[in-house]
């Protein structure tokens, strides 16, 4: 178990456990105040959703999740935490999710939107794989292509919501690129280096359908040595972890 200030997670069943990447997306995200409704695209142990639904008072967070153990995990983990009335996991995939129509069939919308989307997604596109199926589904790209997600952002983003992901800085150029065909447009771009002398390992990325022609670019960098955590981080992650 992992346990953060205001909530637990178990993650046993999961093949992707709780990392930086996701603490980082669930605390960076940028909240709005009119938050009503958050989707959380393959949410894993629930982490991301369960840090927006402490961040935000939005009264619906969905998550989707297709690996069974995973949908399973989270839902308990949903359960167990003090937001239960307000999180709701799916087993499904993201095309499923996509397709489903309303409950009403006059209804023209057809997908329900969401003012916040997120997601860490299953980032590994080399060729390798692992002896691991449930773990190569988590960690490959060709369970859920960028494409597919973006796409599906698109679709479900309401008129003025917010798209998150963090992925891997040598992607950024071509996710921009591909966000850019679905006229979404960068809204925030952080980048991620592990020590002041390290590369640049992750990129942040918020979206809107607005275009933000002075959108802000920064850089975090998370410790200086071995858990000597830097005061930016400490202070984008004080409100979860226990010792920050």
């Amino acid at each position: 178990m992992f346990q953060f200030k205001q909530f637990s997670v178990e993650q046993d069943q999961c093949a992707m456990k709780i990392g930086t990447d996701g603490v980082l997306l669930g605390a960076w995200t940028p909240i709005e105040n009119n938050l009503f409704s958050i989707l959380d695209i393959g949410t894993g142990t629930g982490i991301i959703a369960l840090m927006l639904a402490q961040r935000s008072s939005a009264s619906q967070i969905d998550a989707l999740e297709i690996d069974e153990d995973a949908y399973e995990q989270a839902t308990d983990n949903f359960e167990n935490s003090p937001w239960n009335d307000r999180l709701f996991c799916f087993h499904a995939g993201l095309d499923e999710f996509v397709e489903e129509p309303e409950d009403d069939p006059s209804n023209s919308e057809l997908a329900q939107q969401y003012d916040l989307i997120v997601s860490n997604p299953p980032f590994y596109s080399e060729d390798y794989k692992s002896s691991n199926d449930q773990r190569d589904l988590a960690r490959f790209q060709d369970a859920m292509p960028f494409e597919d997600l973006i796409e599906a952002a698109a679709l479900l983003l309401s008129e003025n919501g917010t798209f998150c992901v963090i992925i891997p800085f040598k992607e950024e150029e071509k996710f921009l690129e591909l966000a850019n065909e679905y006229e979404l447009y960068p809204l925030k771009i952080t980048r991620i280096k592990g020590t002041p002398t390290t590369e640049i390992k992750r990129s942040l990325l918020a979206f809107s359908r607005n275009k933000t022609p002075d959108f802000i670019t920064d850089e975090l960098v998370i410790e200086t040595a071995r858990h000597q955590y830097t005061p930016e981080y400490i202070e984008l992650t004080k409100d979860f972890y226990l010792k920050m």
